[in-house]
């Protein structure tokens, strides 16, 4: 009779059911709110929260891991080991940026599998040329909406889970109009694309009209940049308005930095860190977001040869 396999802490544990939990959850009641990370403490932090699903950000990933801003400079290879990473440190959803999928419809097809099998539930692909750049600055280059298509297409044809998700990003908005933007993004839907993000949005009414127009066919998609061309309105407004699942991509990014530049200075001014204590995790505490009890426990069950 075979034993019962043990519980392992994350990390070693395999998530299964992701998809299809992020499907269930966007075909819920409630506005599916992931914010964005860029490493697993980010995750662990949007996981314990309560939220039902993390953003990979590509911006917060060139950010951390670079030193550069969004401007194309990760390798697919660089954005799969962060998000393989980052897949098996929490059980939620993990919805990553593939930006335009690395290359051309066998790039992206790869992207999609290889994505998959890192345990990724849902991929973000857009329309932009390469290198691409952050959706709320300028100079974005749009591609021919009949090779945006081709790379919905393949997308699709390669996942191998029918309830991965595809979501189609249009960056055409801030160069073409609101109007050009809906329409290119209907092509993306006829693609077959799951969700449609249309970026950059510039008034709450062209959010209104992106899901008039759009949310009756599929889940919208609200991107929430502090600082950017959109809008910063509240879940419950966003909800109001008929999106399905909002991102907050650098949230984490911006009061991360901005709470290590204070502790930074002030421990250059006065030699010790102790002002910040009361904000810090303690040593305790900042292990124990990482199931380190799970751990020591998964272990133990091994030593002296025992298995217990």
């Amino acid at each position: 009779m075979t034993a019962a396999a043990p519980d392992w802490p994350a990390g070693l544990a395999i998530a299964e059911g992701r998809a299809r939990a992020l499907r269930a959850a966007l075909a819920g009641p409630d506005l599916v709110m992931a914010p964005g990370c860029y490493d697993v403490i980010g995750a662990k932090l949007i996981e314990r929260a309560g939220f039902s699903a993390c953003y990979l950000t590509g911006s917060g990933m060139s950010l951390s891991a670079l030193g550069a801003p969004d401007v194309g400079l990760m390798s697919f290879s660089e954005i799969l080991d962060r998000a393989k990473r980052i897949a098996d440190g929490v059980a939620i959803p993990v919805v990553c940026d593939i930006d335009t999928g690395y290359g051309g419809p066998l790039n992206v097809a790869r992207t999609v599998i290889e994505m998959e099998r890192a345990g990724i539930a849902a991929m973000q692909i857009e329309d932009q040329e390469w290198p691409k750049k952050c959706g709320h600055e300028p100079g974005r280059r749009i591609c021919a909406p009949e090779e945006m298509e081709g790379r919905i297409r393949a997308a699709v044809d390669a996942r191998r889970d029918p309830a991965t998700i595809i979501i189609a990003r249009t960056d055409a908005r801030g160069s073409h109009g609101l109007d050009a933007a809906l329409d290119r993004m209907e092509r993306y839907l006829a693609a077959g694309a799951d969700i449609a993000f249309v970026e950059s949005p510039e008034s709450e009414a062209e959010m209104a009209a992106i899901h008039a127009r759009l949310g009756p066919k599929v889940p919208t998609l609200a991107n929430m940049v502090e600082g950017g061309r959109t809008p910063l309105l509240p879940a419950q407004r966003l909800q109001a308005l008929g999106f399905r699942i909002a991102i907050w991509p650098n949230a984490l990014t911006r009061l991360v930095a901005k709470t290590g530049a204070r502790l930074m200075a002030t421990l250059r001014a006065t030699g010790t860190t102790e002002a910040h204590w009361p904000e810090m995790l303690n040593h305790r505490e900042l292990w124990d977001l990482f199931d380190y009890p799970a751990w020591t426990a998964a272990e133990s069950r091994y030593k002296d040869g025992r298995n217990s």
